[in-house]
């Protein structure tokens, strides 16, 4: 039965590599908007939450090497998951073929990636960060070499934007908004307004570009493989089976947390 699923989950791996081809030459919504560049060491791919950012990212992006791809919802959660249930996911087999070098042990080919630049583009709340964990999950769950040779980059957008008449900044937490706030009141409060991003559909494609895209002002965070243990080390405490680990992690963390989101 196991070897039959395994042949199962071969084949389809081999069938989502070949369809690369037919994914490039179309541009649904949800689906991947393709950059013009060739070269992967000049390519990257924002993997982005929701058709709303989606859409912003593919209006504001430089065409010509950043590629879009908007996933819906949630992923699969493929730290416990069978390979061929994980292939039967559409949003993953969009993402395999996106990328181009296949899946699993066997099939999985890093010299075949299609982009060097792999940036996980998610809220600043807590569905960003579970979708954030279910992607670095499935990168070294079944492409382990692409997090090993550091492809995979954390998007930071900003949190606030910190407006006084016609001026304004972008701050990415607490302390740059205090100050911030503080630099502005120096001549006075009156027209300060302060503006918390609650998702990056609230950003307009040119924020968005020249906030968290634009090589020359945006924040990443390049992750390795301790990033990835340690945000599935977590993600295993809060989700698996064990109630006990997930009691004591509440208790020990829950007065620690300052940015909850309900």
């Amino acid at each position: 039965q196991k070897a039959a699923e395994a042949r199962e989950a071969a084949r389809k791996a081999r069938e989502l590599t070949r369809r690369k081809t037919a994914l490039e030459i179309t541009n649904l919504p949800g689906k991947l908007a393709d950059c013009q560049e060739k070269d992967p060491k000049l390519s990257e791919i924002f993997i982005v939450e929701g058709d709303s950012a989606g859409g912003s990212a593919k209006q504001g992006r430089n065409r010509k090497n950043q590629a879009i791809l908007p996933l819906r919802g949630k992923i699969l959660n493929t730290w416990k998951s069978r390979q061929d249930k994980i292939l039967s996911s559409t949003e993953i087999g969009t993402l395999i073929t996106a990328l181009g070098a296949g899946i699993g042990n066997q099939e999985f080919d890093v010299s075949k990636l299609r982009y060097h630049r792999i940036i996980i583009m998610t809220d600043a709340d807590v569905d960003g960060s579970h979708i954030r964990t279910l992607l670095l999950t499935f990168f070294y769950r079944q492409m382990y070499e692409i997090v090993e040779n550091g492809h995979i980059y954390i998007a930071l957008p900003p949190l606030y934007k910190i407006t006084k008449g016609k001026e304004f900044v972008y701050a990415s937490d607490e302390e740059e908004k205090e100050q911030a706030v503080k630099d502005f009141s120096a001549a006075g409060t009156r027209g300060l307004e302060v503006q918390r991003y609650k998702g990056l559909g609230e950003m307009n494609p040119e924020q968005l570009w020249s906030t968290t895209m634009d090589p020359e002002h945006r924040r990443m965070m390049r992750v390795d493989i301790k990033d990835v243990l340690d945000a599935n080390e977590s993600f295993e405490v809060l989700m698996g089976d064990d109630v006990e680990p997930r009691r004591e992690f509440i208790n020990n963390n829950a007065l620690s947390v300052t940015d909850l989101d309900i």
